[in-house]
């Protein structure tokens, strides 16, 4: 009998100190999305910050509900056609799409009444309404947009945008971050704040930016700012992002491996009991 209760303590205590299990949905845009698109990124990415999370910590199980070119509206609009399941944690990383579509980001009197998805704080109540629907104890972890460098995708040069460095129908994608953060505190939950507290700026999206000339129409490398009022014609020009510009961004917007990691470790920082 002794012996059987002390095999039963082991099992108890053996059982106890095993990480428990968790799962975890990632709401966001191209970002998230692209943790398992890396053929998109022309496989300048190796891991997103999801697999480096659930790498480092093997009791998370991630669902990746990223979405390429979708808005926080997108995602209010669709919410109940997104298969989003029950989680003990979820993570909201959007706003730069709505700021570079023009969406409306509306104020937090929108958020406090539900004034439904007209607006950026009204859009974020109909995904966090679902969220607390479908798990009233899961963890809520907010996660604010980067600044961003301009834009060219890899796969298609006439698709670029430019930098955060100057707003889109008057408004400036610091105030998206802003009301990322804002809806945070109001809810008291975790904000992840990439667009202040990262360290990814401006100055280190990339390395340069390879524009031609405008004198000689001789390819020349320009970093930040310098490159903001150099042309760059999609239909001519060389890609202006080589592999050796890369830094924090592989394309002034998408984070590179680099870029991933300080993602990873700052949601690991705010994500209380992950370890």
């Amino acid at each position: 009998m002794r012996k059987l209760l002390v095999l039963l303590a082991l099992t108890i205590l053996v059982a106890a100190s095993k990480p428990r299990k968790i799962t975890w949905v990632a709401i966001g845009d191209s970002i998230t999305y692209l943790n398992d698109h890396q053929n998109e990124t022309g496989n300048r990415v190796t891991k997103g910050y999801l697999s480096l999370i659930a790498e480092k910590f093997p009791q998370v199980s991630y669902i990746n509900q990223g979405h390429n070119g979708w808005t926080s509206i997108n995602i209010a609009d669709k919410i109940e056609s997104l298969q989003l399941v029950k989680a003990d944690v979820y993570t909201v990383f959007l706003g730069t799409n709505d700021w570079w579509q023009g969406k409306s980001l509306g104020t937090i009197t929108d958020y406090e009444q539900a004034n439904g998805s007209g607006t950026v704080y009204g859009a974020f109540r109909v995904i966090t309404d679902k969220l607390k629907e479908l798990n009233k104890k899961a963890k809520i972890i907010l996660i604010t947009p980067m600044q961003r460098g301009d834009f060219v995708y890899i796969n298609s040069f006439k698709n670029n945008a430019f930098g955060s460095y100057k707003s889109k129908k008057d408004q400036t994608l610091e105030q998206f971050a802003n009301a990322v953060a804002e809806i945070g505190q109001k809810e008291k939950w975790p904000v992840v704040d990439l667009y202040h507290d990262s360290g990814v700026t401006l100055d280190n999206m990339v390395r340069f930016k390879r524009l031609k000339d405008p004198q000689t129409g001789s390819y020349k490398d320009y970093e930040y700012p310098d490159y903001v009022d150099i042309p760059f014609n999609p239909e001519t020009d060389e890609y202006p992002y080589p592999p050796e510009s890369i830094d924090m961004t592989y394309d002034g917007l998408h984070p590179s491996d680099k870029g991933y990691q300080v993602i990873a470790q700052m949601l690991i920082t705010k994500w209380k009991g992950l370890k």
